[in-house]
């Protein structure tokens, strides 16, 4: 398995000031999405071959509204794109790893995420991302 990172998480407490800094700052566009069973609005910025997501909650039953509480703004997780998120999860489980996601869910662009417990990995929190690709 050859490892890419898909992208950066970062919490913010509001989107549109991030965007606008983001934007300024670098002279990169967004692109945003609401994913409402997430309880979330991200935004995307290219950077390079990855990307940087900046997430904010759309309401206190998100986890990130609870994250944001207790740390406050900044990193949130790493992503890497998989091929097989199915195989992706397995590996992590035989390497004794704990999930949040047993199974993937659907997260932003159409794609599947599941992801892994910071305290199997030293501290961050990772995510898994499949690339849902249109045949």
């Amino acid at each position: 398995m050859q490892l890419k990172l898909d992208h950066v998480g970062i919490v913010v407490h509001d989107l549109d000031r991030a965007i606008a800094t983001y934007e300024a700052a670098l002279g990169v566009q967004c692109e945003r999405e609401l994913l409402p069973e997430r309880h979330l609005e991200v935004a995307f910025f290219a950077a390079g071959e990855s990307r940087i997501e900046l997430i904010t909650p759309t309401s206190p039953e998100s986890a990130v509204s609870r994250f944001l509480e207790k740390r406050g703004e900044g990193l949130h997780h790493l992503a890497y794109e998989v091929d097989d998120i199915a195989a992706a999860l397995e590996r992590a489980r035989q390497a004794g790893l704990r999930l949040i996601d047993q199974e993937a869910r659907p997260g932003a662009h159409g794609a599947v995420v599941a992801f892994v417990h910071p305290a199997s990995l030293h501290g961050v929190l990772t995510e898994f991302v499949q690339k849902v690709h249109p045949h």
